[in-house]
């Protein structure tokens, strides 16, 4: 899940803001040299707010996170030992970590980042409430999204649920690894994904998907105001019209099953058709006659593949 790339844009927006309000002409922000939250700042900043200097001691003046914390405590601000070893990133939607074991491929985490807790709840089952997409309920109780998520992601770590590794390519080209743990989110998009497949059409799943993909990855690379954006944003918004129900998922140490949806806007219709079983849409002659129709190109072109004439191969090889 996109947490961090989602925060900064949030975050350039707040700092703007909050730097015109008190008639500043810079803003500052601790991002190294060598990931992409220097890039989501730097290109957010410039969109919004040109005429800000922005300044950068971190990633200018090349400052290590020892020199860093070194710094803090000889002027009274002492860090806790172990924040040296990793960077972290804890927000509603998700925390991420990185350094120590994250910057060896062949490295694993410690226990406690993949294995659930000793401690965990015993199973049980949640039910979500959705409206045009989003999630509005909770097991019946309306809620607003911070509340929703902030509830289902205590839920979800006390389960261990969402934890993982993730190697992605970043805005500059050099790969990165970082741990992570997102249960709310992870959990919301699959149980979203899931009432989604009961109410939309095939294409309209796979435009939405296709483009999704693309936004994520301009978001990653901090390209939120890219107007592209916008258009695909119009398009996600209509493609939810319908997509609203219930989702029941059910909760384990370490993972989840969204385990039922329903939805007034279901596609699937067992009055008229039931998969594998029967239908009464059409007759079992019809069926025939689509099935031939539906051979036809895949019949020519093995056809036309078959009937071509093929040079030996030390004809394609020779001149080589």
């Amino acid at each position: 899940p996109l947490s961090v790339a989602a925060e900064r844009t949030q975050q350039a927006l707040s700092l703007v803001e909050a730097a015109r309000g008190i008639g500043a002409s810079a803003v500052a922000h601790g991002s190294t040299g060598a990931g992409n939250d220097q890039i989501r700042f730097d290109v957010a900043l410039r969109v919004l707010a040109p005429e800000f200097q922005i300044v950068t001691p971190i990633r200018d003046e090349g400052i290590q996170r020892d020199q860093a914390m070194a710094f803090l405590t000889e002027r009274g601000l002492p860090v806790p030992a172990k924040a040296g070893a990793y960077s972290i990133n804890r927000g509603l939607w998700g925390t991420t970590w990185g350094g120590g074991w994250t910057h060896d491929t062949w490295a694993g985490p410690p226990d406690d980042l993949l294995e659930p807790p000793a401690d965990a709840p015993a199973p049980s089952e949640v039910v979500l409430g959705w409206e045009h997409g989003l999630p509005v309920e909770l097991d019946g109780e309306k809620l607003g999204g911070p509340d929703l998520i902030q509830r289902l992601g205590d839920l979800t770590e006390s389960y261990g649920i969402g934890r993982g590794i993730h190697v992605g390519e970043t805005a500059l080209g050099i790969k990165g690894r970082i741990g992570f743990e997102a249960g709310a989110a992870l959990l919301l998009i699959g149980a979203h994904r899931e009432l989604e497949k009961l109410v939309l059409t095939k294409w309209q799943a796979f435009w939405k998907d296709q483009l999704g993909r693309f936004y994520g990855d301009r978001l990653h690379e901090g390209q939120y105001f890219d107007p592209s954006l916008r258009d695909i944003e119009a398009l996600i918004t209509s493609s939810q019209a319908r997509v609203s129900g219930e989702t029941r998922v059910r909760l384990a140490p370490g993972r989840f099953h969204v385990v039922g949806t329903r939805s007034p806007h279901s596609m699937m219709d067992r009055t008229v058709a039931t998969y594998g079983e029967e239908n009464r849409l059409w007759t079992g002659e019809e069926a025939r006659a689509f099935a031939r129709v539906a051979a036809v190109p895949s019949m020519l072109a093995a056809k036309a593949a078959n009937g071509a004439p093929r040079k030996p191969h030390h004809e394609d090889t020779k001149n080589t």
